[in-house]
């Protein structure tokens, strides 16, 4: 994700992955960190969706509206066009 804000982590790595990480970077013209993101969105993308920590928010929020499965495509146009409208 490209522009997003990326907040510092410390990890240890044996110096075996550190070495190889070093020689990846180098030959692909990227950055260690850069590798280390695309691993993570790798184990990310590979998880089963019954792991997915993403799940966890779903039913956190009622929105009140007991269409909203339904029909979002409707609210969201409302919403933008309610939102257009106030502008100058």
């Amino acid at each position: 994700m490209t522009g997003t804000k990326k907040k510092p982590l410390q990890v240890y790595l044996r110096k075996d992955q550190l070495e190889a990480l070093r020689v990846v970077a180098e030959r692909r013209g990227e950055s260690i960190a850069a590798l280390v993101r695309d691993g993570v969105d790798m184990l990310l993308d590979g998880l089963p969706p019954n792991e997915d920590p993403l799940l966890d928010i779903v039913g956190l929020y009622d929105s009140g509206v007991n269409d909203l499965a339904e029909k979002h495509d409707e609210y969201l146009v409302g919403m933008i066009r309610e939102e257009s409208s106030r502008e100058p």
